[in-house]
């Protein structure tokens, strides 16, 4: 359906308005298209906003989507700073164990988003969790609003990490 709406909307070309359409939307039109009403940092700001699983997981239009982020981000290490992390918004469930664990702790608000997580992805998170090196600190020093944060990890943490916390 969005496929076919984005088809309706482009018709007689790329609406100047078109951060104003849902971002669901915005998933089915390229980086290329939207460079006429914006940059692809908008685009990709709005993209991390979407909902991705409207794209299967492994689908090669997820996977394209996320490398020509990276590129438009000039991300060229798998290190991710904390101001690209908010940019890429959701895109970061499909980065790697290798980016997770370079990028410290700020990927870790973005991927308490993610609705699952591969098995490289999950011991990625315990290890930078376990480090204590994050803006959150060890998990011996959590608060009730630090578990809110980061519920959607709740989930990938194993025993080692749930004992430490506060009750």
């Amino acid at each position: 359906q969005l496929s076919c709406l984005v088809k309706l909307v482009t018709l007689h070309g790329i609406p100047k308005d078109l951060d104003s359409y849902p971002k669901d939307l915005l998933l089915f039109l390229s980086p290329s298209d939207y460079a006429a009403t914006g940059s692809c940092r908008q685009y990709f700001a709005n993209i991390g906003k979407a909902n991705l699983d409207v794209l299967q997981r492994e689908s090669s239009q997820r996977k394209e989507l996320l490398l020509e982020a990276l590129a438009c981000l000039k991300i060229s290490s798998t290190q991710v700073n904390k101001e690209n992390a908010e940019i890429l918004g959701r895109l970061v469930c499909d980065l790697g164990g290798e980016y997770i664990r370079n990028s410290g702790g700020n990927l870790l608000k973005q991927l308490s988003q993610c609705d699952s997580f591969l098995p490289d992805q999950e011991e990625a998170i315990r290890s930078v969790i376990s480090s204590g090196n994050t803006t959150f600190g060890a998990p011996a020093v959590w608060s009730a609003f630090t578990l809110n944060e980061l519920s959607g990890l709740m989930p990938v943490f194993d025993h080692s990490i749930l004992q430490k916390i506060p009750k």
